[in-house]
């Protein structure tokens, strides 16, 4: 949450945080070459995996039994006659502005694929911006394939979730806007930054069960909506709030000039910054010691990742929620796994490509599990697939808690 191109991009996406850059890209429909290999998942007596999927009972407390062939388990040796199950990556390859990120996905859903893909063959299908090409791109790698792992951009998922082209289960990579509801065969497995902030709101309220919040944001329309997700959630758990409006440029510096008065004259009992990290910086550098002594809350765009210095920093004890991708690499659900060569790029593209892991993890499961429910702890947070009341399979994704302090982030347990 700095370049044009990205910008764009990013209001797209959806994304949690301002930043993205990556590599270049070779837009093409194939990936590098990945060995078609089989594992212990059949189709049982001609079931597919779409019927299973979409059998899921509309009455929650009936499950569905997952189709379980006799050496269904992924560690024993595969029956030189099983299928693979095949998975299209449907990604916006061939645009101008999600290039970038459609390949940072791709390279870790290939990651998560070299590790764990036995028995699963990809074709990485690539597509431009607008909707009908996603559409039409969708339908033809639908006909050929067990799951569709894609859209990424929020645009083509809404326009899929509002067609009747879903027919196979698919993993879509962003939350369509506005949607309460998707269709039976699709799981939402993007990353929400309203859903983020919900849950640093429900973290503040364990920790200030009486606190008064102050909620510091920006003119981004990405801040714009984490502020406001963060107020719903605040108030639903019978909590009161303030908006202090923190402008970037010289209106920014007054701002931060009125808020440290404020600060003194009535000091909330902790503040949520839906804010990035270098204006959360200009915030606690300019208010120096009330903000420091008041609880400070932020989701992923107030982490300062590589930019974090050892020892004494504005930022230090402020309360961060991200990815466990991000701010904890030595957990043993992400040690396992392969960084990007690429050191520099923006913390925005390692979500992606810690995205592109978890979305092959998920189909992965989906396949072996023919639908049926399941938790897992993903380099995105613990993830689990749940039904809903009305019987659909929903994603929950729970990220980690985490205090920046020193330079280092500490983790903080949380209670789910």
């Amino acid at each position: 949450m700095r370049i044009n191109i990205l910008l764009v991009a990013l209001v797209c996406l959806g994304s949690t945080g301002p930043q993205r850059l990556c590599a270049s890209v070779d837009a093409n429909t194939s990936a590098r070459p990945v060995a078609a290999q089989t594992i212990s998942f059949t189709r049982t007596s001609g079931t597919t995996l779409a019927a299973a999927f979409a059998a899921v009972p509309d009455d929650p407390a009936i499950q569905p039994k997952p189709i379980k062939p006799q050496d269904a388990d992924p560690a024993q040796p595969a029956a030189q006659s099983a299928a693979p199950v095949r998975i299209a990556l449907l990604l916006p390859m061939r645009s101008g502005t999600l290039a970038a990120a459609a390949e940072s996905l791709r390279a870790g859903f290939m990651a998560g694929m070299e590790r764990d893909g036995t028995g699963f063959r990809i074709e990485v299908v690539a597509t431009g911006d607008a909707p009908r090409d996603v559409l039409d791109a969708y339908m033809r790698a639908a006909a050929t394939s067990d799951i569709v792992v894609g859209p990424l951009a929020r645009s083509a998922v809404a326009a899929l979730a509002d067609s009747d082209a879903v027919t196979r289960p698919t993993v879509a990579l962003s939350v369509p806007e506005g949607r309460a509801t998707v269709p039976r065969l699709m799981l939402v497995a993007g990353l929400s930054i309203e859903d983020e902030a919900k849950q640093v709101a429900e973290w503040a309220a364990r920790e200030h069960p009486q606190g008064r919040a102050l909620i510091l944001t920006g003119n981004a329309a990405w801040a714009q909506r984490a502020a406001g997700a963060f107020e719903t959630r605040w108030n639903e758990l019978g909590h009161t709030n303030q908006r202090f409006a923190v402008p970037s440029g010289e209106a920014g510096k007054a701002a931060i000039a009125e808020l440290k008065q404020k600060l003194e004259i009535d000091p909330p009992d902790l503040l949520f910054a839906a804010l990035d990290s270098t204006s959360l910086r200009a915030v606690r550098a300019g208010t120096t010691t009330m903000t420091t002594a008041i609880p400070c809350y932020g989701g992923g765009s107030a982490n300062p990742g590589r930019a974090t210095e050892p020892g004494a920093s504005p930022l230090d004890g402020v309360r961060i929620l991200d990815l466990p991708w991000i701010v904890l690499p030595d957990h043993p659900a992400v040690m396992v796994y392969p960084r990007q060569p690429d050191t520099e790029q923006p913390l925005d593209m390692d979500r992606l490509y810690a995205l592109g892991i978890d979305a092959f993890r998920v189909a992965r499961e989906l396949a072996l599990r023919a639908g049926a429910p399941f938790g897992m702890d993903g380099v995105t947070g613990r993830l689990d697939a749940v039904a809903n009341p009305g019987g659909r399979l929903e994603l929950r994704r729970q990220e980690a808690a985490v205090v920046l302090r020193n330079g280092a982030f500490e983790p903080v347990a949380s209670e789910r």
